[in-house]
């Protein structure tokens, strides 16, 4: 099964799919982590991204997703996209793509928080510097308040309160077309993300499940 999640900045979609795909054995691609990556070596997309929290255009962000889903995953088989396609735009190239493949996105599953709460738990969101793992003050701290690797946690730029609050009013301009399309299409299931993580992990099992009959 091939399964897009997706829903606004702080909603949970890695940490859900990641559990998604150890339980499923699906492979999961994180498309934040993926494009801070190619900025480490492009100083355009660095800035852009990591800066000034803007977005690539729709047709560079597929053909770099593109080129590394066919790499990882040949058969184009039992994958999760987290945060991709962001856009109506980047879901039609994906869509059309698979379609010339023979293959398809079967799921979409949408995590809704208000904006209020994405705010809260962005503001409290660390990372590692050292492995790169994520944390959350809140919903998920680090283990005696260091990583596990005894790297140094440390705050994004783009996890300020201002920059949080112009990334998702990109978000909702954005992807509000994608969402009407995923609706129309049969293949969106919402689901409420300010519930517990093991509660939101169970309700996403379930769901996959069921739509597999």
């Amino acid at each position: 099964m091939n399964i897009i999640i997706l829903g606004p900045q702080g909603s949970g979609k890695g940490t859900q799919a990641r559990l998604l795909s150890e339980k499923l054995s699906l492979f999961s691609f994180e498309s934040g982590s993926f494009l801070r990556e190619k900025a480490k070596s492009d100083p355009r997309i660095d800035e852009m991204i990591n800066q000034k929290g803007e977005l690539l255009q729709d047709e560079e962000t597929f053909s770099l997703v593109r080129g590394y889903l066919k790499k990882n995953i040949p058969t184009l088989d039992n994958f999760i996209l987290d945060g991709y396609p962001r856009s109506l735009k980047q879901y039609e190239l994906l869509a059309d793509w698979l379609k010339e493949e023979g293959k398809k996105i079967d799921l979409a599953i949408l995590l809704n928080i208000s904006d209020q709460e994405a705010v809260r738990r962005l503001s409290a969101r660390v990372v590692c510097e050292k492995c790169g793992t994520v944390y959350n003050l809140i919903t998920n701290p680090p283990p005696e308040g260091k990583c596990e690797c005894g790297g140094n946690l440390s705050q994004r730029p783009d996890d300020k309160p201002e920059a949080i609050e112009k990334r998702l009013q990109t978000y909702h301009a954005t992807t509000a077309p994608l969402i009407e399309v995923l609706k129309k299409d049969g293949i969106l299931v919402e689901v409420d993300g300010e519930r517990p993580i093991t509660v939101i992990a169970d309700d996403l099992l379930k769901i996959v499940a069921g739509h597999g009959e």
